[in-house]
């Protein structure tokens, strides 16, 4: 597959959405690594950055267009950064919509969307309206829009390159041909996320539910954003890849599960239907996953530290306990439900996290508002996907709701 690595002499014009965030710093790094093996061999470099797309942090996102070359660049700020930018050499769109108009106008061979949350979704949703192939980081993607995302991409021909280390893990599980988005046959019994269990794993219940915000930003393992992190205290994190997986690989429900693996050492599992089982190891640094997402199908050297087996003492997994992370529970409702009962879910968990980071909610209520949502009498409800209006109202609503819960 032409250009897909360093050791193919062709240029990958990559546009970095969520620049500044963990994934987007990692993503420079990984991009920095595999120019250098290209470099070290003569060739031309693997990937050039075309383009940086940033939420507020302007400074931050002009300082990487600076070290990196880049010329075009968006935020969601504007005013005086715009014309700074532009005295510096960057084109830099603002607004709302400034990361689609950059997705949109610049050519390129690849985005890698790693956007927190529903705010990347018309961003993605336009690169793979143009064919463009998506190293897809923001899993609020497709929980909310995948009824119109995956469909683009099948007409498009775009490619879902999961980021993920669980999606990555399944992925790299499958014959070689299966690349997201497709649908898994009867071949695959089900597949497996593990999940590291965050924070609270072994906390009583009483104490879970009260925890502070600095307790649930504690995270044993992962280094994340401040709304990941919570989301993976919650276990929402993983309702919300089971929703994905059920997009990317074209599964029903019943053939999607997870698991607690404290070690986060097993991305995660494929059970076949003769039984055997394969799994994908690597150390816990989703440097790994960024490059496959990018090489693929090659494994060229990476900047992630190697596991070491003979150093492994243990692998423990347990079963999720349902009373302390009630989240995990919706994600198979949402499947079930469809139309836009993934964007409802997904809106009223971002809201609510944000209200429980701005110390207004005890941890415990951020799950059971996303279950109000969808559930209770006075909720949003879901109703049928036609375009993305229908996505951003159903999101809207469930902010609403946020709101009016918390009065």
């Amino acid at each position: 597959m032409p250009g897909r690595t360093p050791h193919i002499p062709r240029t990958r014009r990559l546009i970095l959405l969520g620049c500044t965030g963990s994934i987007g710093r990692q993503t420079i790094e990984v991009v920095g690594g595999l120019n250098a093996l290209s470099a070290a061999a003569g060739m031309p470099p693997a990937f050039e950055i075309v383009g940086l797309a940033a939420g507020s942090n302007v400074n931050a996102a002009l300082a990487q267009a600076e070290a990196l070359g880049v010329r075009d660049a968006a935020v969601c700020a504007g005013g005086e950064a715009v014309r700074e930018a532009r005295a510096r050499g960057v084109n830099l769109r603002a607004g709302d919509d400034a990361a689609e108009r950059l997705v949109r106008e610049v050519e390129c061979d690849v985005v890698l969307a790693a956007v927190v949350g529903a705010a990347g979704l018309p961003a993605t949703l336009a690169a793979v309206e143009r064919g463009v192939d998506v190293a897809l980081a923001n899993k609020e993607t497709l929980v909310a829009a995948g009824a119109l995302v995956v469909p683009a991409a099948q007409g498009s021909g775009a490619r879902l390159l999961p980021v993920d280390s669980e999606h990555s893990a399944i992925w790299q599980c499958l014959p070689p041909a299966c690349v997201p988005p497709c649908a898994l046959g009867p071949e695959v019994r089900r597949i497996v996320l593990t999940a590291s269990g965050g924070p609270f794993r072994t906390w009583p219940l009483a104490r879970v539910m009260a925890a502070t915000v600095e307790e649930a930003l504690n995270h044993p393992t992962w280094k994340m954003g401040a709304k990941v992190t919570i989301d993976s205290a919650s276990l929402t994190n993983k309702a919300l890849e089971v929703i994905e997986a059920h997009w990317l690989f074209g599964l029903e429900g019943p053939r999607i599960d997870a698991v607690i693996h404290p070690q986060s050492i097993v991305h995660s599992f494929v059970e076949f239907a003769d039984g055997s089982v394969l799994a994908q190891m690597g150390a816990p640094d989703m440097r790994t996953p960024i490059q496959y997402a990018l090489t693929f199908p090659e494994r060229p050297a990476g900047v992630s530290p190697k596991l070491d087996i003979l150093a492994m003492s243990r692998l423990d997994f347990e079963p999720v306990d349902a009373a302390r992370f009630p989240a995990l529970g919706l994600a198979q409702e949402v499947i079930a439900m469809g139309g836009t009962a993934g964007a409802v879910f997904n809106a009223a968990n971002e809201a609510a996290v944000a209200a429980f980071l701005e110390r207004r909610i005890p941890f415990g209520q951020v799950s059971r508002l996303a279950e109000a949502a969808l559930r209770s009498p006075g909720g949003v409800g879901s109703w049928p996907v036609r375009s993305l209006a229908d996505v951003i109202a159903a999101d809207a609503a469930a902010r609403r709701f946020v709101a009016l819960s918390l009065g």
